[in-house]
């Protein structure tokens, strides 16, 4: 019988150590590793940043929680994605990312990836015919948040998936917003899952870390080999607190998305606020889509003022919320997209609206949070 989600963060890739019985896998904090004679290395380890026993038992724990044969970790999000897009892509060739995209999956295209050579349309990823019209003969990959980065929009995992199967291209799927918790994309279709695991995965704001899961051996074994070349591997103490994290992942996102529900519902009715952008809502419009293929709506909620001075005031008001950059920590954060989280996108098509807010909503008592945000709008 198949492990559920909580066992598999807990045990997956973690058996207790063989040689003392520690119950908690052992942070390996070793650059290089003694061989046997030239050229037999134990089990394989010779280098540590070609692996390194704690990182491996990360990359099994995560492909478990994804429903994914093989994952890798990586220093931070944006090493996963550059490393993924430089396996995959050749000069020439062209990818479709959200008209809705995290500033710097963006400035990734941009400003790294197009000098390169490699193309890049928007698309608004809620509207698959939208998606279909950008399309290219040499598109090799459909790049998807569900939910995005800071407007939420939901992306139908399965119909674009079935649309990337048509023109030969890869779906990659950033699931850092829902966590494997959530979401599995895999299993809706999706030949890549992308993760900055400094956000739900490790959970605490204490470490930086990206990740990719996927079933294709091929393709795995490629990223594998440009892991090791490319060289932007997560160290072991950054994998042991990952790991630490994960283990509790899904004890938190049940109280994040129970907070974000409440908060969502207080700012509904709060009239200085124009509208929320939560998934979780009847009237959002990829409500539907999201209910179908999230197991709940997650611990993201963005809201617009109609004000941009409003927004930054709110942004500088709050106590209990902490005026930062990032997500998915147990704490609540605050932020102003278009000036911090996405200033790198102003002046483009995805430039954040001025009067938008983005809330990562913790763990804390939500009675603390409602009444910190009812202050700040006052």
């Amino acid at each position: 019988m198949p492990y559920g989600f909580e066992t598999l963060a807990i045990h997956a890739g973690q058996e207790p150590d063989p040689r003392t019985g520690a119950v908690i896998q052992p942070i390996f904090q070793t650059s290089t590793y003694a061989q046997d004679a030239v050229g037999a290395p134990r089990l394989g380890y010779e280098y540590s940043r070609s692996g390194n026993p704690t990182r491996d038992a990360l990359q099994e724990c995560l492909a478990a929680l994804e429903d994914g044969s093989r994952g890798l970790t990586f220093a931070s999000g944006l090493a996963a994605e550059d490393t993924l897009i430089r396996t995959v892509c050749r000069p020439g060739d062209h990818v479709v990312i959200p008209n809705d995209a995290y500033g710097g999956t963006f400035r990734l295209f941009a400003r790294v990836a197009e000098r390169w050579g490699l193309s890049w349309t928007v698309a608004d990823i809620s509207n698959v015919d939208d998606v279909r019209a950008k399309m290219e003969k040499t598109t090799r990959m459909i790049w998807v948040e569900t939910p995005t980065n800071p407007l939420l929009t939901i992306a139908d995992i399965a119909a674009l998936a079935a649309l990337s199967r048509e023109h030969g291209a890869l779906l990659v799927v950033d699931n850092t917003f829902a966590s494997p918790y959530l979401q599995q994309p895999l299993a809706l279709g999706a030949d890549v899952v992308v993760h900055s695991t400094t956000k739900y995965i490790g959970g605490h704001s204490d470490v930086v870390g990206g990740a990719l899961v996927l079933n294709d051996p091929e393709l795995a074994d490629s990223l594998k080999f440009h892991q090791n070349a490319m060289g932007g591997v997560n160290g072991p103490f950054d994998a042991w607190l990952t790991l630490r994290g994960v283990k509790t992942l899904g004890v938190r996102m049940d109280r994040h998305c129970d907070n974000a529900e409440k908060v969502a519902d207080f700012l509904t009715r709060h009239p200085r606020v124009t509208s929320v952008l939560y998934p979780g809502l009847p009237d959002h419009p990829g409500h539907e889509v999201a209910a179908k293929q999230m197991r709940r709506f997650g611990g993201m909620i963005s809201f617009r003022t109609g004000d941009p001075a409003m927004a930054e005031a709110i942004c500088n008001g709050t106590k209990v919320f902490t005026l930062a950059e990032s997500l998915g920590g147990i704490e609540s954060l605050i932020e102003h997209p278009g000036r911090m989280t996405h200033a790198s996108v102003a002046g483009s098509v995805l430039e954040a609206p001025a009067d938008l807010v983005r809330l990562s909503v913790g763990i804390e008592t939500v009675e603390d949070l409602i009444s910190d945000l009812a202050s700040a709008l006052a």
